[in-house]
């Protein structure tokens, strides 16, 4: 009987480089002792990467840029597919996914219907932030991230240029999905979208 060593790495030997990995992926293997054990060793030994608490990944080298780590996004991503849980940008995140800021964040902030956590990458990290289950009833690709980018932004942070931005955003929802979620947003942030698509002369849509 191939020991917990052997097992766990004959299940990577199967993996392509790059592929993220978690303790769970190697349950049946042995104890929860043991496998973190063994994923230790193999970080020592090159074997695999620690990336953060609990997730590895195998090295990924390219010939001119050398060893290739995977963005705080895509490790975010695994974490959602692993836990089967949503995630959606949220916070100056959202902000910089729209394009409404050109600030980059260290820190990546998620809403989840899954539980509350923080992942320290490097010098950044990754928050996952447990809200109600009508956060992911927004149907909307845009207005759903708007809305969320909207809740860290003040009116007075609000000059002409961000309001055009906003405004030119809106105009890539449609208005069936814009009205859906406009329903389950903040008042603030309905009634400040509201506003806006008045002053840029279209007819509310509350």
């Amino acid at each position: 009987m191939p020991s917990v060593h052997q097992s766990i790495v004959s299940q990577i030997e199967k993996l392509s480089a790059g592929t993220i990995l978690f303790p769970t992926d190697f349950r049946g293997t042995g104890s929860e002792d043991a496998i973190r054990k063994t994923l230790s060793r193999l970080t020592n030994e090159n074997t695999i990467e620690r990336l953060a608490h609990g997730i590895y990944q195998i090295p990924k080298i390219h010939p001119t840029f050398g060893k290739l780590h995977p963005s705080m996004e895509e490790i975010a991503e695994a974490v959602a597919a692993r836990e089967h849980i949503r995630i959606r940008p949220a916070g100056a995140y959202a902000l910089n996914k729209l394009g409404l800021s050109t600030q980059v964040p260290t820190k990546l902030v998620y809403i989840t219907d899954g539980q509350a956590r923080q992942i320290n990458v490097g010098h950044g990290s990754i928050k996952f932030k447990s809200v109600p289950p009508k956060k992911f009833g927004m149907k909307g690709p845009v207005s759903s991230l708007l809305i969320q980018a909207l809740e860290e932004i003040k009116e007075s942070q609000l000059n002409s240029q961000l309001k055009m931005q906003i405004c030119q955003l809106l105009k890539q929802e449609s208005r069936e999905n814009l009205m859906h979620d406009l329903r389950l947003a903040p008042a603030r942030v309905n009634d400040l979208i509201i506003n806006l698509l008045k002053e840029d002369g279209n007819e509310p849509v509350a």
